[in-house]
């Protein structure tokens, strides 16, 4: 499915969203794990977003922004080369910043309203592009009356196979994780899996590299996680999958959903790494398997844009 053309530039986006928690920082950040990389910035979203959570300062719409923006800090700031250890200290820097001040206090106060004030511009946004490293996402807060639509999605492909795989819905039902391929005769699948890793078992991705310029060159499949170490969810419900949500130039297709706690999973994830679609098949020759390897990306980020939809 290609990008909507109304979509914002990249830089554009990018500079509507930055504001919303540097500026409420102003007042009342100090600086926190300099030798981080992103880690400013992450400290000053994570300590407003921590305020908010505390003082109630915001309405949802705009505390699922400060959530997104959030997400997005974190994810720049371990593609920089920060490490998740780091990114905890930093993270408990600021909460524990936030804690020691006053619900009432003039600083937060002035932060509050810079927020407020920054949020704006991001609340109009009806589109929104995450971009990663091998692949991106795609948000959209429309929300069709019948007809289901990508809330947030990215293209993936097994072998000749097409695939949309994200959350999908339209007005007044919840979004889905969805995975819908355009599967040739003979090919249909009988089930399907989503591999993603097992934080229990791993607490760190598989990126098999040390330095940024090393991991950001791996192919999608050296990012996903053994077999050993994965945590496997199986779709709940096959269906013939709506036309709205067909992979580009698709026909016809199938629809899989997996259950909300996929969802979850995906969105406490690396933004490095990646997670495995896998469809079963039985033909007349046997079983056989299809992968399909997703960025995980912004997808916690994606998330947050749509839960902060004007309401």
């Amino acid at each position: 499915m290609p990008p909507p053309r109304d979509i914002l530039p990249i830089r554009t986006r990018r500079q509507r969203l930055a504001p919303m928690a540097a500026l409420a920082a102003l007042a009342v950040a100090g600086a926190a794990g300099a030798s981080t990389p992103g880690a400013q910035a992450y400290y000053e979203r994570a300590l407003m977003h921590a305020a908010d959570a505390r003082c109630h300062l915001f309405a949802p719409a705009l505390g699922s922004a400060l959530a997104a923006a959030e997400a997005q800090a974190r994810g720049a700031a371990l593609r920089a080369g920060a490490t998740n250890a780091a990114l905890r200290v930093v993270q408990a820097q600021a909460i524990a910043k936030q804690a020691g001040l006053a619900c009432g206090a003039h600083d937060l106060g002035v932060a509050a309203a810079r927020v407020k004030t920054a949020f704006d511009g991001y609340s109009k946004l009806i589109r929104m592009s995450f971009p990663g490293d091998d692949a991106g996402w795609q948000a959209d807060r429309t929300l069709p009356l019948r007809t289901p639509i990508w809330r947030l999605s990215q293209p993936a492909s097994a072998g000749p196979v097409r695939v949309m795989f994200g959350l999908a819905g339209d007005y007044g039902h919840p979004a889905q994780l969805l995975a819908v391929g355009d599967f040739g005769p003979g090919e249909t699948p009988y089930a399907a899996q989503l591999m993603v890793r097992d934080t229990a078992r791993a607490p760190e991705p598989y990126l098999q590299a040390v330095s940024v310029a090393a991991w950001a060159r791996l192919p999608l499949a050296e990012r996903a996680p053994p077999r050993s170490a994965a945590l496997a969810f199986t779709a709940e419900a096959r269906a013939a999958a709506d036309k709205t949500l067909l992979p580009r130039g698709a026909a016809s297709g199938i629809a899989f959903r997996y259950p909300a706690a996929a969802a979850q999973a995906l969105a406490g994830l690396d933004p490095r790494e990646a997670v495995t679609l896998v469809f079963l098949i039985q033909d007349a020759s046997g079983a056989t398997a299809r992968r399909a390897y997703v960025e995980v990306g912004d997808f916690a980020a994606g998330q947050a844009f749509l839960a902060a939809a004007p309401r």
